[in-house]
């Protein structure tokens, strides 16, 4: 004996792709996500476990080398951090360096990849040198301009300038935030030519041989056709720079230690400072819940940005 399905129990047939009423559809989702149980479970275990642990330390006023002085306090460490001016400052120069770095590395890394998808003799051993910057570890990168390009004596920078009457400059000194934001923009500069490159690559021939066709010169063809076909590529670029630059500490570290003063100190080395050097658990975990709070709206105001450019729904909202 057959049925007949009809309004609602139809449509939902139909949407489904089997028949009303048959069952089976949960169980083939949760062996497809069974796999990927062990990588959540460590991802929480090592992410999410001490999180919840920093923000349980943050309600607490709790000092190392003040034996018995664990107690809780609720929110005055918060209050604290706020009316903090050092804390102020750090958060003033991470975001300077966040941005300058971000747009330099983006532009810079924006022209070297329209000179790369140029055909020229050598193209891949210049490629290849051009990312060689991205491939150095921070630490070794950090070292690497603090002896040879910023020694006030040796360095290669004052050797450069020297003709021109600038003398022996000690540019960690003098310009210390400067000197780490040039250190990070040759770290990063490759990772954002890399990016761009991938999306000059991607574009259709057949379109930019239609617009030489019509007349449009180098100019008009890069304005009109280059440059939105690489937005998306530009805001991928933009939010990942950001999200790896905002945590610099190898460069500040090994280069300036946060000087002169707190001239270069940001906010991952400053909170550095308080749990390792002050041994301030309270306001060092308040401090860090902070800055992963403003992490996270920012983050996922750029997600949301970036979805949106790649029209990706956002769970069928």
């Amino acid at each position: 004996m057959t049925s007949t399905l009809s309004g609602p129990s139809a449509g939902a047939a139909q949407v489904v792709g089997r028949p009303a009423g048959s069952r089976g559809g949960g169980g083939s989702v949760w062996r497809r996500r069974l796999p990927l149980l062990p990588a959540l479970v460590f991802t929480i275990a090592v992410t999410q476990v001490p999180f919840v642990v920093t923000v349980f330390y943050s309600f607490q006023s709790w000092n190392l080398v003040r034996p018995g002085s664990r107690h809780f306090v609720w929110l005055r460490n918060y209050l604290d951090v706020f009316a903090d001016s050092q804390f102020r400052t750090a958060m003033l120069n991470t975001v300077v360096l966040t941005v300058v770095c971000v747009l330099v590395s983006l532009l810079v890394g924006l022209g070297l990849a329209l000179l790369l998808d140029r055909s020229f003799p050598g193209r891949g051993v210049v490629r290849t040198l051009l990312i060689t910057p991205f491939l150095i570890l921070p630490a070794a990168g950090a070292l690497l301009w603090k002896t040879t390009m910023f020694d006030p004596t040796f360095g290669l920078l004052n050797f450069v300038l020297e003709p021109f009457g600038a003398g022996e400059v000690d540019w960690l000194s003098e310009f210390p935030l400067a000197s780490v934001m040039a250190q990070v923009i040759w770290q990063w500069t490759p990772f954002m030519m890399l990016l761009v490159l991938a999306g000059l690559q991607s574009q259709s021939r057949e379109v930019l041989e239609a617009a030489q066709v019509d007349g449009a010169g180098r100019w008009r063809t890069f304005v009109s056709i280059t440059l939105p076909q690489l937005s998306r590529y530009l805001q991928l670029a933009v939010l990942l720079g950001a999200i790896y630059i905002v945590n610099s500490f190898d460069a500040i570290f090994l280069m300036t230690q946060g000087g002169p003063g707190i001239a270069s100190t940001n906010l991952p080395y400053y909170i550095y400072q308080r749990a390792f050097e002050g041994f301030d658990v309270g306001q060092s975990s308040a401090m860090g819940v902070i800055v992963v709070a403003i992490t996270l709206v920012v983050a996922t105001f750029a997600l949301r940005l970036m979805f949106r450019a790649f029209d990706i729904s956002d769970g069928g909202k």
